[in-house]
């Protein structure tokens, strides 16, 4: 079986690491899980994140950023690093079972898999869904049986690195700091033939949300609503479904004024997206509503 590379993600998570990163160590000594190295990258934290890591848990290891770039480029920098054919990306708020590899890694046997999610203890996988003009998802219940997934989070899920580097990893320049940016890739994925699955037996325990409870609420929003039209700017390639997203829009305006403001940050990134979707129609083989009819049973 392929060896596994963990990254980790970090700004100001020394509270996190205290409660969390022992269980990651306990997994990584399970042969099974065929863990290499546990990376750990820190976007410049303000905390004593890396003092704590040095003193406690010495076998990680440490790269730095210079300044604050957010999720999407500490995420990149860590694959980078990885010298593991597959790449577990857990956040600082996750504790996985001490097993929690073992059954996602038999997937990566079929090499059109890209990236398998974790069972978040309760949620199963998620299907997706083009609905008033907009990309939407929901979460499924979980079950005792492996599916296929619309995404795998960045959060707590395992990626073939190769593919990964193929598809130029997490899109930093569209959609940092945060949020999107796994949903992109595996969309991205998708277009390209890959697969992507969920594993009920692999069992992790995510406190959503923690790594953002420092930030403003409305902020947050606003990041996460911008990047929604971002990602639907960028890979929605279809002209039929595109035209409804422009229907949608407008009675999303309509009906919500103050939307206007998502749409004048969007444009903000116009030159980027409209380079990106670029891309995107020349190299993807697989049409949107194919994928969206994956999920429609």
């Amino acid at each position: 079986m392929k060896a596994v590379s963990i990254v980790i993600p970090n700004f100001n998570g020394k509270m996190l690491f205290e409660k969390h990163l022992s269980n990651v160590v306990k997994a990584s000594e399970n042969k099974k899980n065929r863990i290499s190295e546990i990376i750990i990258v820190d976007d410049k934290s303000t905390d004593d994140s890396l003092g704590f890591l040095k003193k406690n848990f010495p076998q990680v290891k440490l790269v730095r950023h210079t300044k604050n770039r957010g999720f999407s480029s500490t995420v990149n920098t860590g694959v980078r690093t990885a010298k593991s054919e597959l790449v577990c990306l857990l956040n600082t708020d996750v504790s996985p079972a001490v097993n929690f590899l073992e059954d996602s890694l038999i997937h990566f046997d079929d090499g059109k898999v890209f990236g398998v999610s974790f069972n978040e203890k309760g949620a199963g996988f998620t299907k997706g869904k083009f609905q008033d003009g907009f990309i939407v998802f929901d979460g499924r219940n979980e079950k005792k049986t492996t599916s296929e997934t619309f995404w795998v989070s960045g959060g707590s899920g395992i990626f073939s690195r190769s593919i990964w580097m193929k598809l130029n990893g997490l899109d930093e320049k569209l959609l940092s700091p945060f949020y999107w940016e796994d949903i992109d890739i595996c969309y991205r994925a998708w277009k390209r033939g890959y697969k992507l699955l969920w594993e009920s037996k692999s069992v992790v325990d995510h406190i959503h949300e923690a790594t953002m409870s420092t930030l403003s609420q409305s902020y947050v929003t606003t990041i996460r609503q911008r990047n929604q039209l971002l990602v639907v700017w960028k890979n929605i390639t279809s002209q039929r479904l595109f035209r409804k997203h422009i229907q949608g829009l407008f009675s999303r305006i309509f009906k919500h004024p103050g939307y206007i403001r998502i749409v004048v940050l969007g444009l903000l990134k116009l030159k980027v997206v409209l380079k990106a979707r670029k891309k995107e129609k020349k190299e993807s083989s697989v049409s949107d509503e194919a994928i969206f009819a994956r999920f429609a049973k």
